[in-house]
């Protein structure tokens, strides 16, 4: 199969890699219909992250069952099913209090698998893959591939910022995840949502997604300006998905005493003071997000046609092209690109 491989910060290359196969009776093998490249495939690409070997790439995908172990009991070949990027039985303890990205049998799919190819092994099927209701038309494809991971992550910040009807809710960071989360935070009834953003592409796909205001802005400027626009008090809900000292500090800041801050940016060298901290009367919550708690809940508003999360993808590009679709992100001219196979 073919798969992309990064070999070095800045070098990915799509090459012959052996197919998948079942290795153990849990696991399912799906041929994947489509993928793509998340912002925190950047690190590596970057060079933030060390990679010490090439290494396959990619964490988000949806796709048709080919076979099944002899041990899988939800899934049958021709189900198309979408995959949380975290692997979970769905049955420990962990699982069962709704932190599957915590599981204790659990597995980060970019670290041992790499979906960014043209087929994959998926160990403990049942508790990582969710079935559609059918086959999904192709444009309903990208959407449902959003929910493998940044709108169920931006849908896990707005839970872990308690964002609730009638509130004010912040948003740093303007990639794939914030504008999801912005997304999310409408849905769940946030009656104003102010988008950080300098960019206008992404501020008038924030304001698709149901963003009131925008601030250009950032740091303590940004927070200025969103204390200007709540009395002085900041907001209510606060989504960090950045992953910055500066993002987090911007975040912590923006949030009025009480309030609640729900954090997904991949945290990098990231340092809290503790008594600014402790002053601030903030809650803080998050981390990986448990996908799997909500994929039934997103592919279900998905293939009502209730949400349209797929609008974050404006690159398409296919898998032969990967290396392009990571140019592009990392030079900022997309937000997200997908990748076709």
């Amino acid at each position: 199969m073919r798969a992309a491989v990064l070999h070095a910060p800045g070098d990915v290359r799509v090459e012959e890699r052996p197919d998948p196969r079942i290795e153990q009776p849990t696991d399912a093998v799906i041929r994947l219909t489509a993928t793509c490249v998340c912002g925190s495939d950047l690190w590596p690409y970057r060079g933030i992250e060390a990679i010490n070997e090439p290494t396959q790439m990619g964490h988000e995908y949806v796709g048709v069952v080919e076979e099944v172990g002899s041990e899988v009991r939800t899934l049958a070949p021709g189900d198309f099913v979408v995959g949380s990027f975290v692997i979970s039985d769905n049955t420990c303890e962990i699982c069962r209090a709704g932190y599957q990205s915590r599981c204790v049998n659990g597995e980060f799919v970019s670290m041992t698998i790499g979906t960014q190819a043209e087929k994959a092994r998926i160990p403990l099927a049942d508790g990582t893959l969710v079935t559609t209701p059918d086959v999904p038309s192709d444009d309903l494809v990208p959407s449902l591939l959003t929910a493998s991971d940044v709108l169920g992550t931006g849908w896990f910040a707005a839970v872990a910022a308690d964002v609730q009807p009638g509130k004010t809710v912040a948003v740093v960071g303007d990639g794939a995840v914030g504008l999801l989360g912005v997304l999310a935070a409408r849905q769940l009834g946030a009656e104003r949502i102010i988008a950080f953003s300098r960019h206008e592409s992404r501020q008038q796909l924030a304001r698709e997604f149901g963003a009131t205001d925008i601030v250009t802005t950032r740091g303590d400027e940004g927070v200025a300006e969103i204390k200007e626009l709540t009395h002085g008090l900041g907001a209510h809900s606060v989504i960090e998905a950045v992953g910055t000292q500066e993002s987090m500090m911007q975040a912590i800041r923006a949030t009025r005493p009480g309030g609640h801050v729900g954090y997904v940016g991949v945290s990098h060298d990231v340092s809290l003071p503790g008594d600014e901290l402790f002053f601030s009367a903030v809650h803080l919550h998050g981390g990986p997000a448990p996908v799997r708690r909500f994929l039934p809940e997103l592919i279900d508003l998905i293939t009502r046609r209730a949400i349209d999360p797929g609008k974050v993808f404006d690159l398409s590009l296919p898998l032969d092209q990967a290396a392009e679709g990571y140019r592009a992100m990392d030079e900022r001219r997309a937000v997200k690109a997908l990748l076709t196979v």
